[in-house]
């Protein structure tokens, strides 16, 4: 039998999660945690103006939207860079 075909055994087989945390699912999990510590400190309320509208909101709020924005774009440049 070869090595991919070989039962696996709850006592020395490898885990079903394994490969679910590599080094770089560690790190996103660790900067995401870190965004959301440093979004939920920072909760007072500041003026917001782009362009022409003003807007009072919680801090938070305008970072949490920025941090989404910028994922969004993150994601839209990883995927043309795919194709």
């Amino acid at each position: 039998m070869s090595p991919k075909q070989a039962p696996r055994t709850s006592g020395g087989g490898t885990s079903r999660f394994a490969g679910a945390f590599t080094p770089g699912r560690i790190a996103m999990i660790v900067i995401a945690v870190l965004t959301l510590v440093f979004i939920f400190e920072n909760t007072r309320e500041v003026k917001i103006r782009l362009l022409i509208p003003e807007v009072t909101m919680p801090l938070y709020g305008a970072l949490l939207a920025t941090a989404v924005l910028g994922a969004a774009c993150g994601c839209y440049f990883v995927a043309r860079r795919r194709k």
